[in-house]
Parts: structure tokens; C-alpha cells; sequence
């Protein structure tokens, strides 16, 4: 006779933002709730993707303080790179997350079983433990929180080459000699100017015209001049044919651009074109929960999936690929499973990729106004009319804004210099209450700091025709 399964009042398939989150708020309310995580407590961000990669950047960026150390009036005798230190400073700060995490689970009364959980019947998931042996769980409430990893094409000889993905790439303990990067996206070009700085030697492939193909051309020709200068090497529109040869030793990658075969060689390969969802092999279809035709969850704007009771968020949903929506996504979800009626939909999507200088943006850029035929009046300075900027020998960039033509409505800004995470918030802030253009343009910021920028930006605003 099967034993009956545990009864909770949530389950929670994966530790990532959104579920822990979750299962943390829920067991606070005095509800039984469980997390099941198959390897990384606390989901990806804070072991293998947003906080190491930003930690093994800063590395990158001391580093390069090194190299240009005479402009600050430093010597850079016998400097060395020893990357070992890298790998660990970073593993040192994913230690402390973990224990952060544990922390949090034991503070919140919510449970967290290791192991690979499956549906096997509707909000009924199968775990087989990590330590052995097996346990079935049934919710009132299912969570799916399951992530997304990185994309493998079918690409012959790709897979046998056993490419570094993030994950890998983030824990070398040497340096590579020439690394190929197959994507010109966020985390490869992160990644491409990180280990340009260490030392190595890299190359960039991308399908598109331009890195970061979706970005105005401003922000694209300033990449491209960015790379340049560090020599990064940037192959575009190349269309990847085969792959031969193992990542760590040799490898080579065939291609064609512009009608011709071209052959780029090199010691490491790291795959970086995109992200597949977590959805295959965990029962989804034993549970009633449909998938859409890219294998993400189904969900509707409150982020319920075709299974009465069942949720799902984060990467697995659908949900743009950032922590902080993520962090949104477990706010729309409590506050429905609370009676509310809280929607993803017409939400603002902030980002930021953290090359040096940074690009951030909220709303919209100048390509997507085109095409979507709004009108927009635009005020663009350079980043050397902050102040703040001189200050830190860090001139390079711009800011740019995007003003309804009927209002001083602010409708997106781009911000593509140091600092420029930190100084799209403001922007966001007035974009939230509403707020007109000329709010910032006659604000007293502190001198000198970054956010005194705006002013200049939001004075060169054209006047209203």
C-alpha cells in the first residue's frame, strides 16, 4: 500500500528569487511550506549568475585600475594576475549568500528538502532526495520556480566540445589563453571584457549586425569603439556551422559570413546565446500545466498556469530574465494568493549589463519608439558634462532621454557611463509618480555626484513644437 503523501499548505519547486521568497513569506503567516531545490540554495542569482558575475567583475575592473595605474599616478611594478584569488574571493561571498539563505529558511519556519522534484499526479510532486531515498509531497498551493539555464544549440560538435557555460567560466582557476565567445548579449560581453582584463586573449561571435543588436545604434557603436580599445576581437554576422575540438585544450569554430567560410581557433569556448527554460522531465503535463511552444510555463497575466492551484514564475514563466522581476513576480503572486488581483502586465522592466562603462535603461529606446510609431522629443549629453565624471577619469558615455512630444513626460532614458545602474533609479522614480521632465531639471542634486546630470540631460530637452 503507497503511503500517503505529505499534505502542505505550499509547495515550491526550486529555491530561486521568487519561490524562496514565497515559501519564506508564507511560513511566517504560520503556513506549512516547503522548498524543494535540486543543488543551489537560493536559486541561481546569489551562486552561479547575477552576484558572482558582478563579484568576478569588480576583480576585472581593480584589475584594469592596474593597468591604466600611471594616469592616477600609481606604479603598477609587477603586477600579476593570480586567478585562483579571483575564483575564491568569489566563492568566499557565495559561502556567506548560502549561509544567508539557510539562515532565512530556518528564521521563517519554511522547510527546504534537497533534492529533484516531478509532478507524478496534479499538485503532486515526487522528490528524490540528495541523500537518499524518496518523499511525495501534495500542496494547496504549487509553485513552480524552476529557472532557465544556458542554451546549448544543436550545433554539430558543440556539445562535444564541453563549451564553458557561466557557470563554468565563473569558476576558472586559470586564465585561458584565447577564449571564443559564441554571443553578443549581456553575460557574453560581460564575461568578454572580465577576462580581456585578466589577460586573455578573446574573440566574440555574434549572428546579428552589432552586439547587443536590440540597443539604438549610439549604444552599439559605442561598444563596438569600447571592445575595440581593449582588444576584444568582434566577429559579427557570423553563422556558426560546426564546432570542432574540446574547450581547455583547442578548439575551432566554423562560420559563414558574408557568403564565405571562416575559421576562428582558439583554447577556450564559452556558449553565451541565450537561455532555455527549466521545464522538460518535471512531469508538467501529469500535472495539467501547459508549456508554450518556446517550453515556458503558461501563465496568464497573474501569473497562473492552466492548473487550478498552480502557479509559476520567474525564468520558467516567461518572465523577462532579471532577479528584480523575479523579486515582482513573488509580489504578484502573494498579494493574488491573498485575494488581491495584482497583474505583470504594463510593469516596468529596468536593466542593467555591467560592462565598464555600464549600459541602463528604463522605458523606451529611441528603436522601439520607431517602432511602435510614438513620437518622442530627445536630449542626449555626453557623460564628460557630469562632473562627477572628471573626477574619476571616467568620461566615457552618455545619457539620453526620451520625451513625449505633448508632455514632459518621460517615456525612457538611457544611461551608458560609470555609475549608470545606480543612476537610472531617480529617472525611474519620476517615471513611476508621473512625474514631468522639468521635476528633474530644476532639482537641487548634490555637487559633485552623479544624479547631478540630470539637469543638464533634462535641459536640453527640445521645447514642445
Amino acid at each position: 500500500m503507497q503511503t500517503p503523501p505529505d499534505s502542505y499548505d505550499a509547495v515550491v519547486l526550486g529555491s530561486g528569487e521568487a519561490g524562496k521568497y514565497l515559501a519564506w513569506t508564507l511560513a511566517k503567516r504560520g503556513l506549512r511550506a516547503v522548498v524543494i531545490e535540486r543543488k543551489y540554495v537560493g536559486g541561481s542569482c546569489p551562486n552561479i549568475a547575477c552576484l558572482p558575475s558582478k563579484n568576478v567583475i569588480h576583480s576585472a575592473k581593480v584589475a584594469s585600475y592596474f593597468w591604466r595605474s600611471e594616469a592616477f599616478g600609481i606604479t603598477k611594478d609587477n603586477t600579476q594576475i593570480h586567478m585562483p584569488g579571483v575564483r575564491d574571493r568569489k566563492r568566499k561571498m557565495v559561502e556567506g549568500l548560502v549561509q544567508m539563505h539557510l539562515d532565512n529558511f530556518k528564521a521563517s519556519g519554511a522547510e527546504l528538502l534537497m533534492g529533484f522534484g516531478r509532478f507524478i499526479a496534479p499538485k503532486t510532486v515526487e522528490v528524490a532526495l540528495a541523500d537518499g531515498g524518496t518523499r511525495v509531497l501534495r500542496g494547496d498551493t504549487v509553485i513552480i520556480s524552476t529557472g532557465s539555464r544556458s542554451t546549448v544549440e544543436p550545433l554539430p560538435g558543440l556539445a562535444e566540445a564541453s563549451p564553458l557555460t557561466h557557470i563554468e567560466a565563473l569558476d576558472l582557476d586559470h586564465l585561458p589563453g584565447h577564449l571564443l565567445i559564441i554571443g553578443g548579449g549581456y553575460i557574453g560581453l560581460e564575461l568578454a571584457q572580465a577576462m580581456r582584463r585578466f589577460g586573455s586573449r578573446v574573440t566574440i561571435i555574434e549572428r546579428n549586425a552589432r552586439l547587443a543588436h536590440r540597443e539604438d545604434r549610439d549604444v552599439t557603436d559605442l561598444l563596438h569603439d569600447l571592445f575595440g580599445e581593449e582588444g576584444i576581437d568582434v566577429v559579427t554576422s557570423a553563422g556558426l556551422t560546426r564546432v570542432e575540438g574540446r574547450s581547455g585544450e583547442s578548439v575551432k569554430l566554423y562560420a559563414v559570413r558574408d557568403g564565405s567560410e571562416i575559421i576562428l581557433e582558439g583554447t577556450h569556448l564559452l556558449v553565451a546565446s541565450g537561455r532555455t527554460p527549466n521545464t522538460e522531465g518535471i512531469g508538467l503535463e501529469l500535472a495539467g500545466v501547459e508549456v508554450t511552444a518556446r517550453g515556458h510555463v503558461r501563465v496568464n497575466e497573474r501569473l497562473e498556469t492552466t492548473a487550478p492551484g498552480v502557479w509559476a514564475v520567474g525564468d520558467c514563466a516567461g518572465s523577462p530574465h532579471f532577479t528584480h522581476i523575479a523579486f515582482d513576480d513573488f509580489r504578484v503572486v502573494r498579494d493574488n494568493l491573498a485575494g488581491g488581483h495584482r497583474v505583470t502586465t504594463e510593469r516596468q522592466v529596468p536593466f542593467c549589463m555591467f560592462t565598464d562603462p555600464e549600459l541602463a535603461r528604463i522605458g523606451l529606446s529611441e528603436t522601439e519608439a520607431k517602432a511602435r510609431g510614438i513620437g518622442y522629443r530627445v536630449a542626449k549629453v555626453p557623460m564628460a558634462a557630469v562632473l562627477r565624471t572628471r573626477t574619476l577619469s571616467e568620461t566615457r558615455g552618455f545619457l539620453k532621454a526620451l520625451i513625449d512630444t505633448e508632455s514632459d513626460r518621460i517615456l525612457g532614458f538611457t544611461a551608458f557611463g560609470v555609475g549608470a545602474g545606480e543612476l537610472i533609479a531617480p529617472v525611474q522614480v519620476a517615471m513611476l509618480g508621473g512625474l514631468p521632465c522639468t521635476v528633474l531639471r530644476d532639482a537641487i542634486f548634490t555637487h559633485p555626484t552623479m544624479p547631478e546630470g540630470l539637469i543638464p540631460l533634462f535641459a536640453a530637452v527640445p521645447p514642445r513644437k
